[in-house]
């Protein structure tokens, strides 16, 4: 399993984060895309990665272990994900369930600031959308906001209210960027930078975040994922060769109805780059 040429679906949600489907029906999805390994990234979470594995099995794919760790860098949220970790490892899972606090208060903050301009409700109504209640976040505001008619689509809440300046934005202070990839790496796991496109980093902030990713341990970066543009697989493959990172290749679903990219469905990786599924070979499952 060392070709580029394969079909690797490494970064998707479920209801156990932010995603609209089972574990079950992502692994359903998957396959009935053509993956052929498969893993389930929820964010700051692997409460579902042993139901992941079991339907990866039943649909006849492999599997590795996932998760997307949210990290504060720069002042701007980034994203980390880990791939190929030992999912039971108490380290890791104590440092997602440190993450993973404060998002209930940041969520009746974010409440709060939306009941002013008129939105009342914001947070039962979001929380109806979280499979995980104590993994409440912007995307299940976005989604009641749908479904209450004050926006046509989860893009148009971003937009007016959920980023920075605008009345439901309440900044959360994440994990540093060395302890997220320490407790992958601890674990076994290789620490990858998810979508480094999406942050709007100047070229200093970019080549400082690789830098200390690399020097933290991190070995892999996202190259092709939904949010990308193809100019941008170019971009972020001359920087894995330039960091000698791992390539990693995942859509980032979590919808049928808001997703860019359905799983599975993305562009091979770059020929000239080395798959993360290479490096962890004996961590497929």
């Amino acid at each position: 399993m060392t070709s580029s040429i394969l079909n690797a679906d490494l970064h998707c949600h479920s209801v156990v984060s932010d995603g609209t489907l089972t574990p079950e029906q992502l692994a359903a999805r998957a396959k009935a895309n053509g993956v052929e390994l498969w893993a389930l990234t929820d964010h700051d979470e692997v409460g579902g990665q042993d139901r992941a594995l079991a339907a990866a099995h039943a649909n006849g794919m492999k599997y590795l272990t996932g998760t997307e760790i949210s990290v504060t860098f720069a002042n701007k949220t980034v994203h980390i994900v880990g791939l190929g970790f030992d999912a039971h490892d108490e380290q890791l899972q104590t440092g997602l369930h440190r993450t993973r606090g404060g998002r209930s208060e940041r969520a009746q903050e974010m409440s709060d600031g939306l009941a002013k301009v008129g939105i009342h409700g914001a947070f039962d109504g979001a929380l109806k959308y979280a499979g995980n209640h104590k993994l409440i976040s912007r995307t299940h505001f976005a989604r009641f906001l749908v479904e209450t008619g004050v926006c046509q689509d989860t893009n148009e809440v971003f937009r007016r209210f959920l980023t920075e300046g605008n009345p439901g934005f309440v900044p959360h202070r994440w994990a540093s960027l060395k302890d997220a990839v320490q407790w992958i790496v601890q674990a076994k796991g290789m620490a990858v930078i998810a979508h480094p496109a999406r942050y709007g980093f100047t070229p200093n902030e970019e080549f400082a975040l690789f830098t200390e990713f690399k020097n933290h341990g991190g070995q892999g970066v996202e190259v092709v994922t939904g949010s990308h543009t193809p100019a941008e697989y170019v971009t972020y493959a001359d920087m894995a060769k330039e960091f000698d990172l791992f390539a990693s290749r995942g859509s980032d679903f979590h919808s049928p109805l808001e997703s860019r990219i359905d799983l599975g469905t993305l562009p091979w990786l770059p020929g000239q780059l080395t798959p993360v599924w290479e490096a962890l070979a004996d961590r497929v499952q």
